[in-house]
């Protein structure tokens, strides 16, 4: 095996046990066993369990925010909608052993961050989209990010579950996530009151 066939190897082996047993529960031991070598090919390549970890983290967020921005090629507000559920649910069955990993907490800092700066990352693109449809409606488009990061956490937070029963159809998943957010946007207030006592 040339080094780069190894260090692919390690990633996918590293990849395959992290998602299964988490960062804390996976040992260079193991991951050298399962490829064959022993540990300090594993630390020659990565450093060590941190470094492979980090490497694998990284290329989950760029495929995972690859997918979400080149989904979103429609032009009607509610098609993008659409093609960013489906860009989300087509990354969790595709890849989901990348997106047990992204969702974990890891005691690893990233240089890229962490699931919740990805999520972050997506409700930027959502955001630029969103507030050129609320400046078009009369809505403070000041308040675009908000909605951005409400929207793709829903999204997002519906993956978390659909992940384990993969039910409904990952289709009717989108439609109803559609619905609600398209329904709610269109009814949106655009100066919501509270109705109870509390003010702050």
């Amino acid at each position: 095996m040339t080094g780069k066939e190894r260090r692919e190897q390690l990633l996918d082996i590293g990849r395959t046990l992290f998602a299964e047993r988490g960062f804390e529960g996976t040992s260079v031991e193991e991951i050298a066993h399962k490829a064959g070598v022993s540990k300090p090919v594993v630390y020659e390549h990565f450093g060590g369990k941190e470094g492979l970890y980090a490497v694998v983290v990284d290329r989950e967020m760029r495929r995972l925010l690859d997918m979400v921005t080149s989904a979103l090629t429609g032009g009607h507000p509610r098609e993008l909608l659409e093609q960013a559920a489906f860009a989300l649910l087509d990354y969790i069955q595709q890849y989901t052993d990348g997106f047990r990993i992204l969702v974990r907490d890891s005691p690893v800092a990233q240089s890229t961050g962490t699931f919740a700066s990805l999520i972050g990352d997506i409700a930027t693109q959502v955001e630029d989209i969103l507030g050129h449809e609320f400046k078009q409606r009369g809505f403070d488009p000041k308040l675009a990010p908000m909605y951005a990061q409400a929207l793709v956490g829903m999204v997002a937070l519906t993956g978390q579950w659909w992940v384990d029963t993969q039910h409904p159809d990952k289709a009717d998943v989108v439609a109803h996530l559609v619905n609600l957010s398209w329904n709610g946007l269109s009814g949106l207030d655009p100066k919501p009151r509270l109705i109870g006592h509390r003010k702050n």
